[in-house]
């Protein structure tokens, strides 16, 4: 829960940003990350933070790895990195879930939006013409937005 005031309006720019741009912005990441290693040292216990601190550098070289492999961009490995201390590990299956039910959701607004009349509210945006490739940011943001507020309104 305390998390969530700082975490979420990254989330909404990083959703934006991948929209308008095709780019998760490094002070973004770095912000998400800040604000895991600021706030997370004085709620969590110490062997809990430096567990989710591992867990973060983890998903980055894996991130890495994927980034090389043409998997996914940079901007989202770097993102689900800096997302990962947020994560607890026993809800893993329920942010894979979580994560696929986003992205098929963000998949077909996006290209929804595309093809109609409301794509005029913002017509410069680079992922209308992008082909193939998709704004993950755009369903990774969220993602982790509702898995804090799911923790928030739920968690123990």
């Amino acid at each position: 829960m305390w998390f969530l005031p700082f975490v979420l309006p990254i989330c909404l720019y990083v959703a934006f940003t991948d929209m308008a741009r095709m780019k998760i912005t490094n002070p973004a990441v770095i912000a998400l990350a800040l604000v895991f290693v600021v706030v997370g040292f004085f709620l969590m216990p110490f062997t809990d933070y430096l567990w989710r601190l591992a867990a973060l550098v983890i998903v980055l070289v894996v991130g890495i790895v994927l980034n090389a492999a043409g998997a996914f961009g940079a901007g989202d490995a770097k993102f689900a990195a800096a997302a990962a201390p947020f994560i607890a590990l026993g809800d893993l299956r329920l942010l894979m879930a979580l994560f696929a039910a986003t992205l098929l959701a963000a998949a077909v607004a996006h290209k929804g939006v595309k093809y109609t009349p409301l794509r005029r509210l913002a017509p410069h945006w680079t992922s209308w013409e992008q082909g193939k490739k998709f704004p993950m940011g755009l369903a990774l943001g969220p993602a982790l937005a509702i898995y804090l507020i799911l923790g928030a309104l739920y968690g123990r």
